[in-house]
């Protein structure tokens, strides 16, 4: 995908000029996909290491982190998955509040279950992807 630097108007890869204002399109990079990091070998070897910690949650962090040895790749969907805990935990905090805090605490809580299927099949591809839900939390980069 190519985006507009003046007007932020997207456009298909095949447009290289901008229709509205004529500047020249630039690619848009997807930053919350860290795959190219990682060497192929690294991510057929872990991959089962890597989705421990989305299926096991507090317990698969921990088995991974002691299992993963030198492996990066199983290094940052741990660094993912404990995100998506550390998130789960907070959301507890929203029980608080009588009624809208429960259902609030509801919701997220299927969100981020979302959140968990979706990084064990990025897993299975060999991906490395940040959740979007997770991925502007700043600690853990």
């Amino acid at each position: 995908m190519k985006s507009c630097p003046n007007c932020h108007l997207n456009y298909d890869d095949t447009v290289s000029i901008c229709a509205q204002c004529g500047t020249t399109l630039t690619y848009v990079a997807d930053s919350t996909d860290h795959t190219a990091r990682f060497t192929k070998e690294d991510i057929s070897s872990n991959k089962v290491l890597a989705m421990i910690p989305y299926l096991m949650g507090w317990v698969g962090i921990i088995i991974a982190l002691l299992a993963s040895g030198t492996s990066e790749y199983a290094s940052f969907h741990v660094k993912q998955a404990l995100k998506i805990q550390v998130v789960t935990i907070l959301s507890v905090l929203l029980n608080i509040v009588p009624l809208l805090g429960t259902i609030a605490f509801g919701i997220l809580g299927v969100v981020l279950f979302v959140v968990n299927i979706i990084c064990f099949v990025n897993v299975c591809k060999g991906l490395a992807k940040e959740p979007l839900i997770v991925s502007s939390i700043p600690f853990l980069k």
